[in-house]
């Protein structure tokens, strides 16, 4: 499908980090910006992350109020088997709202439902599938750190490894390996400065999606790494950076001998049995897939098809494509110790930041939110954010309860142009939740 695109120019002043717009006017993440500005549309991820960690709490809490007039363990009235025509309707419920599409999935010892609603293009017919791909965004982090962790397996070098030693000049002196996997490096994330270097009205949002087209090399997010600010001394405080795990990718890459996309294929999705996972080099999308489009509000500039952005922009921090099955997969191989030793998996697992207002409690390169089904328990995992896609991948530590997410049809004006966001995932969440119990 040829991808839209109206001329219409949001009217928006400037008030993030983009130094080329506004020259260090403003230190710090785009997240304090009180205006919405094209080139930071990354800034709003850790808004995903706090709804899961919300909607954690209200499936304990529900879970918890319902056991109490129950007067028994476990979830009542739940038929050992998940899915419902509940879970049917939240989907619908998202697409009705504004999303694109939606595909959803729960595990369970009790058996597996996965349940899809929408369509796979935003002026398409084809509805969207259970098995359809989509860009998992942030998801890429977990696999990345699950190859970092298996060259700490190797004695290729240990978590306190300066990034210096093995990529000299990139980051400052001091900055480890296992600041970069915690995000606790002080490092921008610094794509919204790579999309403000290239082009020349920021707050055209017309220029700033055609310019996701263009290729980035590992120069020049070393360029933007070195140039936007840094958020505190490393070490010293927890700062959520894409540019963390593109060097950790340009590690692996230096360490090996093999691409990043070589070393995932062989030792993550082969694996893990996840055979409808890729990692892209290239824009647009192939096979049954969920296509991304972002939304900038009526008072920004309607819908953007993105099919044209290159997956080079996120690199190594978020260019993995999957399904719902596959980042189900990955999860319980690797929390089962297929993909790294049982201590190494522990020590994924284990906080490195806790009690965060914006982000749920962060390892290295997983996160970790209250089980509802067992208080004082937890689930484990990540979620993602693209410009156009939202993903969410959770599972008890055992792998055996699990659930997916993967959303399209991104929206982009909340909360810069209006007080609502055009849908909640935050009921389908709680719903797939409680579904493991």
């Amino acid at each position: 499908m040829q991808r839209t695109r109206t001329t219409r120019r949001a009217t928006i002043a400037l008030g993030t980090t983009l130094a080329l717009a506004a020259p260090l006017t403003l230190a710090g993440t785009a997240q304090a910006a009180d205006v919405a500005d094209p080139a930071a549309v990354t800034a709003p991820d850790a808004t995903l992350s706090a709804t899961v960690a919300d909607a954690a709490r209200t499936a304990q809490r529900d879970l918890a109020q319902a056991r109490t007039l129950a007067q028994g363990p476990g979830r009542p009235g739940h038929p050992g088997r998940p899915g419902g025509p509940e879970l049917d309707a939240a989907l619908e419920d998202l697409v009705a709202d504004g999303a694109i599409a939606v595909t959803a999935r729960v595990e369970t010892a009790s058996g597996t439902w996965s349940g899809a609603a929408g369509t796979r293009e935003r002026e398409g017919r084809a509805p969207a599938r259970t098995h359809d791909r989509f860009r998992v965004a942030s998801n890429t982090k977990p696999m990345v750190a699950t190859l970092v962790m298996q060259e700490v397996e190797k004695g290729t070098w240990t978590l306190d490894t300066p990034v210096d030693d093995v990529l000299p000049g990139v980051m400052p002196e001091g900055v480890t390996i296992e600041q970069l996997l915690s995000h606790r490096s002080g490092a921008p994330t610094a794509t919204d400065w790579i999309l403000a270097s290239r082009v020349t009205d920021p707050s055209s949002f017309d220029e700033v999606f055609a310019v996701m087209g263009q290729e980035v090399t590992d120069a020049d997010h070393v360029e933007a790494l070195q140039s936007a600010p840094w958020t505190n001394e490393p070490g010293a405080g927890f700062s959520y950076s894409n540019a963390g795990y593109v060097v950790l990718g340009m590690m692996l890459e230096e360490v090996t001998g093999r691409s990043v996309e070589s070393l995932l294929r062989h030792r993550v999705f082969g694996p893990a049995g996840m055979r409808q996972s890729a990692y892209p080099d290239d824009p647009g999308a192939w096979g049954p897939f969920l296509h991304e489009a972002a939304y900038t509000g009526p008072e920004g500039a309607g819908w953007y098809d993105l099919d044209h952005w290159d997956p080079s922009l996120f690199a190594s921090a978020g260019a993995v494509t999957s399904t719902t099955e596959d980042l189900a997969d990955f999860n319980q191989a690797l929390l089962t110790g297929r993909l790294v030793a049982a201590e190494t998996v522990a020590d994924m697992v284990e906080p490195r930041t806790v009690d965060q207002e914006l982000f749920p409690d962060y390892g290295l390169g997983v996160y970790r939110v209250p089980d509802p089904c067992l208080p004082g328990e937890w689930l484990y995992g990540h979620d993602g954010a693209s410009y156009g896609t939202q993903s969410i991948n959770l599972a008890s530590p055992d792998g055996e309860r699990q659930l997916t997410i993967g959303i399209t049809g991104r929206d982009l004006a909340y909360p810069y142009y209006t007080d609502e966001p055009l849908y909640d995932p935050t009921n389908l969440m709680v719903l797939l939740m409680q579904e493991t119990c």
